[in-house]
């Protein structure tokens, strides 16, 4: 994404719904007013942004994580094994 260019934001009623949508990345978000619509779009970006952040790969990694947040990651992984009936993605 360039940095320098001024970014394109189209805002577009739909029904009962603001819909803004950044030309550029392509991200859009919504909200019940214009303003709401434009403040999702902007986490929204943020989130792009932040996409290609370094993906956690092992459990170590995870485990430092969970602990810098504050989170026992024993309790996690206890939790996980309780709860082998929720998708990969949630355990």
């Amino acid at each position: 994404m360039d940095t320098d260019a001024e970014p394109t934001i189209t805002l577009t009623r739909e029904d009962d719904w603001w819909v803004a949508k950044d030309t550029e990345t392509g991200v859009a978000s919504q909200g019940p007013t214009r303003r709401e619509a434009l403040e999702n779009l902007d986490e929204a970006v943020a989130l792009h942004a932040d996409e290609d952040a370094d993906a956690i790969d092992s459990w170590d990694e995870e485990r430092d994580v969970l602990e810098e947040l504050g989170i026992d990651p024993d309790e996690v992984a206890d939790s996980r094994e309780e709860s082998a009936e929720l998708p990969d993605c949630m355990q």
